[in-house]
């Protein structure tokens, strides 16, 4: 049964309207369902519905609740990516698999060894592409939310950020090399429901020694093991690190 997201609150004496024109043209013109056909929404606070839809026309579609079903998808722990800008395919696989492995928020920052670099011109189309790359991954994934995405043209404005977060940690690849592996661990043994958690990793050529200085002991240096990982591919071992410690072991 396919999932689908609207940003209001679930009232079950309410009818609710899909308005969004992706929604609706997914719903009528590649799934073909139609009156009193079911679909699932999930609803901004987070509750999740059966529903049926009631009526179809081009501008909306009319749903109403049948069931609510007790479904729970999220990680304990609010965990933003904070990730160099990579090759675009590469940025979108990741951030497309880092939302079904649990991921709440992106931050796309320019750093110092970033190949790739992004002018105003194209910030508001690049945060468009891949928020939609985000919203589907989030549905195919059943995730209760849709992480959120933003660009940041330097660390200093992340550094500027991080008293809102508990915990801030770096992915370093020196770390790695020199066999740290202990301080990870611990770090996401720490952790508690709600913790809100920043994980800043670098682009293809990895973070400068100012950039890693720039953090000092605000945040943790932490190696991913002994192998070295590609951009891309280290936030994803890091969420399943949390997801396995957090959801699995509890």
């Amino acid at each position: 049964m396919q999932r689908y997201f609207i940003d209001q609150n679930a009232d079950v004496n309410q009818r609710f309207f899909i308005t969004d024109q992706i929604d609706i043209h997914h719903i009528t013109n590649v799934m073909r369902y139609q009156n009193d056909d079911q679909i699932i929404i999930t609803f901004s606070d987070q509750k999740v519905y059966k529903c049926k839809i009631e009526n179809i026309t081009m501008d909306q579609i009319e749903i109403v609740l049948i069931e609510k079903m007790d479904i729970n998808t999220e990680l304990p722990q609010h965990v933003t990516i904070c990730s160099g800008l990579i090759k675009a395919d590469k940025y979108e696989w990741m951030i497309q698999k880092s939302t079904e492995l649990g991921a709440s928020q992106f931050i796309a920052v320019g750093m110092q060894r970033s190949v790739v670099k992004l002018n105003e011109n194209k910030v508001i189309k690049k945060l468009e592409r891949w928020q939609k790359i985000i919203k589907e991954a989030a549905e195919q994934s059943y995730r209760l939310i849709i992480p959120e995405i933003e660009y940041k043209s330097n660390l200093k404005e992340i550094y500027d950020i991080i008293d809102e977060y508990d915990y801030v940690l770096i992915a370093y690849e020196e770390s790695a090399k020199c066999g740290e592996k202990s301080t990870f661990k611990a770090v996401v043994q720490k952790f508690e429901p709600g913790d809100r958690v920043l994980i800043i990793f670098g682009p293809e050529g990895g973070l400068s020694e100012s950039e890693i200085k720039l953090f000092g002991s605000s945040a943790y240096q932490v190696g991913l093991g002994p192998r070295i990982l590609r951009a891309e591919t280290a936030p994803l071992y890091t969420l399943s690190a949390v997801s396995f410690q957090k959801d699995l072991l509890g």
